[in-house]
């Protein structure tokens, strides 16, 4: 009930246009989620599949994605479909459009999921890891949306949920880089909505604080304070929130009780008092060794 109300909200501005809507008229809806062999991706895809939806998990890596895939297909017997592409590559949206014409498919829902982070100081990170960081957590993610969103407002349905992070509402001393292109994304996310409004595609960020996956280790910030003093959640209960809210069309979702209390807190707290504290939260465990604290 709920998710139909919301449809109606979403789509009041939609009006249909059958001539340009003919050339989906052979293809079948499918949900795109990049960077969706691990971790909370592949819990957003499971939780698509569940659903029934056609799920197209694209990352780099083809062992990773099949093995995802199988699962997902044995756990639900719904159709999984890969594409093994790195999403930074500047044709990377018509390789996914192309890919799923070819299977039969369209993107109806695209999840913006791909992304990686960095840990410690700002001017010792090499120039080609904050590249690498711009280029996927930024550039692939606003490209990719301005790619599909316009046939989801077309076809009056759909949409795109982009995969932030609680720390995109405030600077993020020893994660620098990455806390600034979150901001980006939820900043961006929420700018298009409001463009976009009532013409039929769910626009949403979803902002989590930390989860249970195996980022926080890759970026090198498993021993940083935060990871001790803030709750995280498993990837499968995050999704399940990320999804559902989605489907009731909410622009930002931050889950659970402490979640929306923080991006308050980060959006009401003066940076003079707010960047101590986020910068003790977030200072790796050995240069607090080092400083003998």
């Amino acid at each position: 009930m709920i998710t139909r109300l919301a449809d109606l909200w979403v789509r009041r501005r939609w009006r249909p246009n059958p001539e340009a809507m003919a050339q989906w008229a052979d293809l079948r809806p499918a949900v795109v989620v990049t960077g969706g062999s691990e971790g909370i991706g592949f819990e957003i895809a499971r939780r698509f599949a569940r659903r029934g939806s056609t799920v197209v998990l694209v990352a780099r890596r083809p062992d990773r994605l099949e093995e995802a895939a199988a699962a997902i297909r044995g756990e639900f017997g719904t159709a999984v479909l890969t594409i093994s592409l790195d999403v930074t590559r500047p044709d990377a949206a018509e390789v996914i459009e192309t890919e799923l014409r070819g299977r039969g498919f369209y993107v109806d829902v695209l999840v913006n999921n791909a992304g990686m982070g960095l840990s410690g100081d700002y001017i010792e990170q090499p120039g080609d890891r904050i590249a690498a960081l711009v280029e996927l957590n930024i550039r692939a993610v606003s490209l990719l949306m301005r790619h599909f969103l316009p046939d989801m407002c077309v076809r009056g349905r759909g949409g795109v949920l982009n995969v932030g992070s609680l720390g995109g509402y405030a600077p993020g001393p020893y994660q620098a880089a990455y806390y600034a292109s979150k901001a980006y994304v939820i900043s961006l996310t929420e700018a298009v909505a409001w463009e976009s409004g009532g013409r039929g595609a769910r626009i949403a960020v979803f902002a989590p604080g930390p989860i249970r996956t195996r980022f926080h280790r890759r970026m090198g910030a498993e021993h940083a304070l935060y990871r001790w003093l803030i709750p995280a959640p498993g990837p499968s209960t995050a999704a399940g929130t990320a999804v559902r809210w989605f489907e009731w069309g909410r622009t930002v979702i931050t889950p659970g009780v402490l979640g929306p209390l923080l991006a308050i807190a980060m959006r009401l707290i003066p940076h003079p008092v707010l960047l101590p504290i986020v910068g003790w939260l977030l200072k790796p465990r050995e240069l607090l060794k080092n400083a003998g604290l």
